[in-house]
């Protein structure tokens, strides 16, 4: 029997797999926070090992490659973050690492966008900061790359320009806490399940994008994310 609904059902966000015509279906957005060294330092923190912590994004917060992202209002100082993303194709609770790669479908490159000044004010406030992170169109992403193409990368460049200029460049190597550890963690909090995305952690370098920037950032081996920022 087919559900009838009070008013109509908003569509399930989809990002694009590679070499696929079928689509990923996005269930939840998880994201690390200051999963790489440098980055961390740069934010001001010390404790580079701490347990890794989370936030999410809406699923409708997914944006394709090669997009105008329109910009968002109420900041004055949005940044970009370059990101690998992990596409779940099997979920589980209390998961252990060695379990956990079993249930990646594959890899994708995405750019966590914030609005620092919003984040710093919520911080100083003791307030959440889902304004800051979980706004509309915050999650640009490439198609997914699937596990079968690609394996479980353990190191590559990952780098972001804004309009031809190096802003991020570093290591997945680098962070703190890897894709299988991430995945572990994460599910002793939440059951995961097929569809959810994991934005892992931004290296060093980010800053400030403005109207009209073009952004490119990538994955050595998982792909190249694009977009534009539209006028406000």
């Amino acid at each position: 029997m087919t559900a009838e609904y009070a008013i109509p059902a908003a569509p399930r966000p989809t990002v694009a797999v590679a070499g696929l015509t079928s689509r990923f279906p996005v269930r939840r957005i998880f994201c690390v926070g200051r999963n790489y060294a440098e980055h961390s330092r740069e934010m001001g923190f010390g404790d580079v090992r701490a347990p890794p912590f989370f936030f999410t994004k809406p699923a409708d917060a997914v944006i394709a490659s090669g997009s105008e992202v329109p910009f968002p209002p109420r900041t004055a100082n949005l940044h970009h973050e370059i990101e690998l993303v992990v596409a779940l194709g099997a979920g589980g609770r209390n998961v252990s690492v060695e379990a956990a790669p079993g249930l990646v479908f594959g890899y994708a490159v995405g750019n966590d966008l914030t609005r620092r000044d919003v984040q710093a004010a919520m911080k100083e406030q003791g307030k959440p900061w889902d304004t800051a992170k979980g706004f509309d169109h915050s999650a640009p992403i490439s198609p997914i790359v699937p596990v079968s193409s690609v394996g479980h990368p353990a190191r590559g460049r990952i780098w972001l320009e804004v309009n031809g200029e190096p802003r991020q460049m570093g290591n997945i190597a680098d962070m703190i806490w890897n894709v299988p550890e991430i995945i572990a963690e994460l599910s002793t909090w939440f059951e995961l399940a097929a569809g959810d995305l994991i934005f892992t952690g931004t290296p060093a370098g980010v800053g400030k994008l403005k109207a009209g920037d073009r952004v490119q950032g990538g994955v050595d081996g998982i792909g190249v994310l694009t977009h534009t920022m539209a006028a406000r």
